[in-house]
Formats: structure tokens, C-alpha cells, sequence
């Protein structure tokens, strides 16, 4: 089973979104006995925090179920659990590098990677107020992460 954990700052936007998005991605594609999602934020403000409401409407208004999250920090013991772990932008990665000790394994990469957008950054709606905007990206990344995943 290949498991991927999304990261973002707090977790209640940007990953928490990208899982919920990959994770439809998945089922309908029937493949979930075959790629297990998950997210984590690299810090520890919004611990235990649902999704950011302005982000979960955006979610809704495009057909997502958003069930209950609660949002957590990423863990050194996660680098050896998932295979890939996927951030949004620089901040993320760096701190991912932090928090891991490192990427020996090469098992870091940003989610717009997966959209042929290579160093690109999902831009962080908390700041921005552009959900719409950031959910495209996210809905574009996770659309090429999974036909990658296909291959």
C-alpha cells in the first residue's frame, strides 16, 4: 500500500484540503486498498483544529464530504511511516527537512511537483483569502500525484 501524507503550516487548509481532495481522487478511481492519504501540519498552533471554515465551504461548494479533522503536527516517526510526504511551498519543506532530520530516503516533494509546476507553492488562503484559487491548485496536484501513482 503506498501512503502519502500531505503537510502545510497548520493543517487546516491546504493538507487537510489535499486529502480530502485525494482521497475522492481515490475512491472513485477504486483504488483504496492501494493508496492510504493523511496530512499533518509542521507546527503546532492549530493542533486538533477542524478544517479552517472559509476552506471546508470552498470544499462543500464543489461536492466534498468533509468529515471531522482533527488537525496535528508531522512527527520524525512520519518520514519512516508514508512513502511520500508532499508539502505546499518553501516554509513547508524546509521545515519537513527540520522536523525529519533530513530527506535521505527522497521521499519530499511539493504538491505542484505533481501538476508539472516543479517549485512552484500552493499559496496559503489563511493569508490570501483566496480559497478558490488554492483548492484549484490543490484539486490540480492531486489529480497529477494520482496519475502518477497509476503509472
Amino acid at each position: 500500500m503506498e501512503k502519502i501524507l500531505f503537510v502545510c503550516h497548520g493543517n487546516i487548509c491546504r493538507s487537510a484540503a489535499a486529502e480530502v481532495v485525494l482521497g475522492r481522487l481515490i475512491r472513485e478511481a477504486g483504488l483504496e486498498n492501494e493508496i492510504r492519504v493523511d496530512s499533518a501540519a509542521a507546527t503546532r498552533e492549530e493542533i486538533g483544529n477542524d478544517i479552517y471554515p472559509p476552506m471546508k465551504r470552498a470544499l462543500t461548494a464543489r461536492g466534498y464530504a468533509c468529515p471531522r479533522h482533527a488537525a496535528r503536527q508531522t512527527v520524525r516517526a512520519d518520514y519512516e511511516k508514508y512513502d511520500r510526504i508532499i508539502g505546499m511551498d518553501s516554509e513547508n519543506m524546509a521545515d519537513m527537512r527540520y522536523i525529519y532530520g533530513g530527506d535521505p530516503a527522497g521521499k519530499l516533494s511539493r504538491l505542484l511537483d505533481w501538476a508539472g509546476r516543479p517549485g512552484a507553492s500552493v499559496a496559503d488562503p489563511w493569508y490570501t483569502r483566496d480559497f478558490n484559487g488554492t483548492l484549484n491548485d490543490i484539486e490540480q496536484g492531486c489529480r497529477g500525484l494520482l496519475e502518477a501513482l497509476r503509472r
